[in-house]
Formats: structure tokens, sequence, C-alpha cells
């Protein structure tokens, strides 16, 4: 009779590891998809989903499992719409963890109004706002993209060195834009330069005359645009041009983007920027990928990316989806001692964690965390020359 029962025991105990094995874990993609960077979006959550669909094939995260991405609208500016997408994603999705949100204030609203109260792992690939660094989180909430106290710091210091002493600044009226202005003002004015006028303007409009007005009057060398490439950004550069206030642009992250000069011309040569980046073997590794699976590799696809594959790689190192459990491995294997893991690698990186071991998550933009769990920052710089955003360098 024992001996039965021990039987029966194994016998359930296979049943049910088997069962884990053909579970499907849901994984949240929530970004704007409509909104300021429309644009962007559907190549960051191809981006997301090639890191699922690589884990998937692999068949090792947890016995087996397949992940399934779920997208959903976070609208990038709209709070109660990105909290409500979030919302449906736990309620009706199920989902496990998120990769998202992209933009700042939305990330915030779904990390203090869903991720918070039900305990959900978060990952953006693109919230910079420095509010983000400071904000209570239980641990839950990590940033593959740098904070934009670092990105004021390395846009003046370009200003810096290419000669400029003076510059206009607008920016985007949100979390956003107002930490970068700060970031961007602050460290300019300390390496000597001057900001002439930094005034917010509203996206959405049709007309930025009386904003450009403004800053013309103020004057300076360059005008600093700290706002979107697919909403108000654009229309201040395009009222700019077509006034002649300003002919040279400097784009922080959120207006860098092919959409950009295609949708502006030739006016915008000669502009320059930066968006978090790195030439790191994990960049070119990871475009290959990308571009194999017709996936347009743009600003923030490699962050993307990295977001998916450290939840996956965390829940591995975990032995589960908890997120109370994963979210204390993620600084684990960003940070890690071990084996370093590049994108397409994926699968040795479970088959390590799976044995025990331990690895140290490269990826494709050459992942280094710092508390509270964003990265270090590294930026690729871009000039549009010819029509065309091109890299130009790294920083």
């Amino acid at each position: 009779m024992i001996k039965r029962l021990l039987t029966a025991s194994a016998i359930a105990t296979i049943m049910a590891f088997n069962a884990n094995a053909a579970e499907t874990i849901k994984i949240g993609v929530a970004m704007g998809f409509t909104g300021p960077i429309e644009s962007l979006t559907p190549g960051m959550a191809a981006s997301a989903e090639l890191a699922m669909k690589e884990v998937t094939e692999s068949g090792l995260l947890l016995g087996g499992a397949t992940v399934q991405p779920v997208r959903a609208d976070t609208t990038c500016i709209d709070a109660a719409a990105a909290t409500a997408a979030a919302e449906r994603l736990v309620t009706s999705e199920g989902i496990v963890a998120m990769v998202g949100a992209a933009c700042s204030g939305a990330t915030t609203a779904v990390l203090q109004n869903v991720a918070m109260p039900r305990g959900l792992l978060m990952i953006s690939p693109s919230s910079t706002s420095p509010a983000l660094s400071t904000i209570e989180d239980n641990g839950l909430f990590f940033r593959t993209a740098p904070s934009d106290a670092r990105q004021g710091e390395v846009l003046a210091e370009l200003l810096i060195e290419r000669g400029i002493k003076t510059a206009a600044l607008t920016y985007t009226n949100n979390d956003y834009g107002r930490g970068l202005a700060n970031s961007i003002q602050s460290n300019f004015e300390k390496l000597g330069g001057r900001i002439t006028l930094s005034a917010s303007h509203e996206d959405g409009k049709g007309d930025y005359t009386a904003e450009v007005g403004a800053l013309a009057s103020a004057g300076g060398e360059v005008l600093i645009v700290a706002g979107y490439l697919d909403r108000g950004g654009r229309g201040v550069i395009s009222s700019a041009l077509d006034t002649g206030a300003f002919e040279t642009f400097a784009l922080p992250d959120g207006m860098i983007g092919q959409s950009l000069p295609d949708a502006i011309g030739a006016g915008l040569n000669g502009s320059w920027g930066l968006a978090p980046g790195s030439d790191s073997p994990g960049g070119s590794q990871f475009e290959a990928l990308a571009t194999a699976a017709n996936i347009t590799v743009g600003p923030y696809t490699w962050q993307s990316y990295d977001a998916a594959a450290l939840i996956m790689l965390a829940m591995q190192a975990a032995g589960t989806t908890d997120s109370a459990v994963v979210k204390t491995k993620i600084m684990d294997i960003a940070n890690g001692t071990g084996e370093e893991i590049y994108p397409g690698e994926l699968a040795k990186g479970l088959r390590i964690l799976a044995e025990g071991g331990s690895i140290n998550y490269v990826g494709a933009s050459d992942v280094r965390f710092v508390e509270p769990g964003e990265h270090a920052g590294s930026y690729a710089l871009y000039e549009v020359r010819d029509g065309k955003l091109e890299v130009v360098g790294h920083r």
C-alpha cells in the first residue's frame, strides 16, 4: 500500500512538472502605440517580442513554458488610459510581468495604480524621467534606459564641445519634458553655457508661432527641443524653420527617429542629438537578429529586447513567475559575474541558470545597472545628413 502511494505521488509530481512545462506565460507589452512617439513603438514592441520568441523556441524556460506577449496601448501621455490598459492586462489577460510603459508619465501611472497594488514586475525600455529614480516602487520597477539626469549631462557636454555658448530650450509640458529640461539647463550652465529661455509647449496644437516667437526673441545659437518627434516637438521645429527663427536644433531622445527628418525635410540637415545606445558587440548582434525578423531598428529597440530578456532570465533564476521573487533576481542577472550573454544567446543563459550557474547579461545595449535598477547610461550620437538620421559616434 505504501509503495502504491509513493508511486501515485511520483506520478502526480511528474504530471505537475509536465503541466508546468506546457504552461503559457503571458508578459505584457505596454507602450504608446498611439500618441507622440507612435512611430517608434512598433519596432520597440517587436524587439521585446523577438526575445520572447527566442526563449519560447529554446524550450528551456521553467521546464518548457511558452511565452506569449500581450500588447496594450498606454498612449504615452494619458495617465488614465495607461492605467486602464495595464489593468486590463492583469485582470483580463493574466500577465505576470510587463515590458513598459514607454513614456515616463504613463509608466508612473501604471506603477502607482497597477504594478504596486498588484505586485507586478515591470521593466521600461524608454522611460527616462529623473523622478523615476526615487519613486516608491517596492522593488518592482526597473528600466533599461538611463535617467535624463545623465542625458542632460551628455547633451550639455556636446553643446560645449560644438562651441555653443547660448541656446534656447523648449520642452513638452509633462514629467519627461520638465525633468529633462532642468537637467539640460543646470548642466549646461555648470559648464559655462547660458539658456536664454526655457519654455514649455503643449502637444497636439496646430500652431506654435507664439512659442517660437518668444524663443526667437530670447535668442540663442541653437534651439534645444526636448519634446516628441510625432507631436509638439515636430510642430515647434516646423514653425521655427518657416519663420527663420532657428536653423539648427539639438535633439534629445524623444526627438530621435527617422519620421522626423522624413516630415521636416532638408531644413533639418545639420541638426544633431542623442538617444540611449552603445557600440557594444551585442548591439550589432541584435541588429542582425532584428533585421532578419524584418524589424525596423531604431531608438529603444535594443533596450526593449533587453527588458524582455531580463524578465525571462530572472524568472529562470527564480524558478517561478512570481514577481515577488523574480524582482530579487534582476540585479543579479544584469550585473552578474558569470558568463556574458548577448542577443541570440538567451538559450545559453537559460541553460546555465537551470544548472545553478550565474550569468552576466550584457545584451543589446551593454546592460549595466546602477541603483535603484536603471541603466548606467551610454548614448548613441546622431546627426541628420541628407535627410537621414545617422549614428556618428557614442558617448
